[in-house]
């Protein structure tokens, strides 16, 4: 299925002023070059993300720990929202369905999404956090997975290399949310968003 790649944009769901800023500047890149975002759907660092996306025309995905909206609330800037009952494992959705993530500075959450991630071989740019991860030399088999970034255009830059996608170009790589038991109703909504908005 031809459609936009996916980068997830990761990070503490409490984050101080300009944690947030530099997340809302990554969401609106990732607007910018045709993608999709993808985030944990509430506060901090998804939260912003999500809305300098939306600002920018770009459309967003939050994976929630909530099993409907009953139990939680989502970012208001999210347009698709996917609600798996799945609470902090949803993490291990966001890294597989994910093509590439940005991790911003962030707690325990953030670090099993960037293990989740490697351990799974969706890329990951570090941005201007989790610098001991990018020099930890027990990690180098992933130095093919990993770049690191000071800022958030070459975060975004980096994310895009990664994956190997130029904006405007057609991208045509497996849609990769993870078969889980019970997601099968959240994997068709979120595989009919792709379909809708990739046109």
């Amino acid at each position: 299925m031809l459609r936009r790649p996916i980068v997830g944009v990761v990070g503490g769901g409490v984050a101080d002023a300009a944690t947030e800023e530099l997340a809302e500047e990554v969401g609106r890149l990732v607007a910018a070059s045709g993608c999709f975002l993808l985030c944990g759907g509430r506060g901090g660092v998804m939260e912003a993300a999500a809305r300098g996306a939306g600002g920018a025309g770009g459309r967003t995905i939050g994976i929630l720990p909530y099993a409907s909206e009953r139990e939680g609330r989502a970012s208001d800037a999210i347009n698709c929202k996917i609600f798996t009952g799945l609470g902090d494992a949803r993490n291990y959705v966001n890294a597989c369905t994910s093509d590439v993530l940005i991790a911003l500075a962030g707690e325990a959450g953030t670090l099993s999404e960037i293990a989740l991630a490697l351990k799974v071989g969706t890329p990951v740019v570090y941005l201007r956090a989790w610098r001991f991860l990018y020099d930890q030399p027990a990690l180098a088999a992933f130095a093919s997975l990993v770049e690191y970034a000071e800022t958030a255009p070459d975060a975004v830059r980096g994310a895009l290399r990664l994956i190997g996608f130029e904006p405007d170009e057609t991208f045509d790589r497996p849609y990769r949310y993870p078969l889980l038991p019970d997601q099968a109703a959240q994997s068709g909504e979120l595989l009919r968003f792709l379909r809708t908005f990739s046109q």
